[in-house]
């Protein structure tokens, strides 16, 4: 079964991680997706990672979807709003999610740094391609939802609640998109559309593998520098609920919520690819975190 055959929807922020998982598991429950990011093949972005938008298009297709690369910085408005013209033209008006899955701070952060001792231009630069972009592409997604009377917008993010993330700029990012999900399910409500915010655990990513040195086959090795590790969860875990959530009848009551990997799991019943059913809310709350 399909459940989400003929649906159409964008992920911002696909090249990788979380957004490369959403999209490869819509494809596989039907959907068309549009897959954006910065990182086309011959030009990365300023990540200069490998993986590409065009790379994760063909895994959702390979899936069983559509995947339709394009090439959007989102923190760019008439790039988005192109983005959003050209889905209204091929495919008849017609969207039913959007996921905003765009960071790109991984080079911002600077941990261990307070607030005022670090850098203003990492931390604004920051709020701009990590909460300006949500706004932007929900600027301009909004209207196509809003004219079918139903839809799902989707803010990925980093926790569930509005606790301290260990550095100024990062927490204040990740908390917003938290906030802007609420906000965005309060004003669309009257028209049909959810929103909500979704958090992996600890998120076994490409970058995450790479920096323990370790691949998929082999991530166990990563607890000899970190135990914690060893409750980590790949990307597919928080994508496999995220779709459960979206072909969910009861869906409109479930807007305004934040949602983790391990609840949607807990709800629905969803593994991991690998076959484990991690649980990082317990863990954490086991640990003390």
């Amino acid at each position: 079964m399909k459940p989400l055959e003929g649906k159409v929807a964008v992920v911002a922020g696909a090249t990788r991680g979380a957004g490369r998982a959403i999209a490869i598991a819509l494809g596989e429950a039907g959907a068309i997706v549009y897959v954006t990011g910065r990182s086309v093949r011959g030009a990365p972005s300023d990540l200069a990672r490998p993986e590409t938008i065009e790379e994760t298009a063909e895994l959702v297709s390979a899936r069983g979807g559509r995947g339709i690369p394009v090439r959007v910085d989102h923190t760019e408005a008439e790039q988005v709003k192109a983005l959003f013209a050209r889905i209204a033209d091929e495919q008849a008006g017609r969207l039913d999610i959007l996921v905003n899955d765009i960071w790109g701070g991984e080079k911002l952060t600077e941990w261990g740094t307070p607030y005022w001792e670090g850098s203003l231009d990492k931390a604004l630069l920051m709020q701009r391609r990590a909460v300006h972009s949500h706004m932007i592409t929900s600027y301009y997604g909004a209207p196509l939802l809003v004219k079918r009377g139903e839809g799902l917008i989707v803010e990925v993010t980093d926790g569930f609640d509005y606790r301290y993330r260990g550095n100024l700029p990062y927490s204040l990012a990740k908390v917003s998109v938290i906030h802007l999900a609420e906000a965005l399910a309060s004003e669309l409500r009257p028209h049909g559309i959810a929103a909500v915010s979704v958090t992996p655990g600890f998120l076994r990513s490409e970058e995450m593998l790479d920096y323990f040195g370790v691949t998929e086959d082999n991530w166990r090795d990563a607890a000899a520098k970190d135990p914690h590790f060893l409750q980590s969860e790949t990307p597919f875990f928080l994508a496999r609920g995220l779709v459960a959530l979206a072909a969910d009848p009861d869906l409109p009551s479930k807007s305004g919520k934040a949602y983790t990997s391990w609840g949607l799991s807990d709800e629905y019943g969803i593994e991991d690819v690998d076959g484990r059913h991690p649980h990082w809310g317990n863990y954490a709350a086991e640990q003390g975190f």
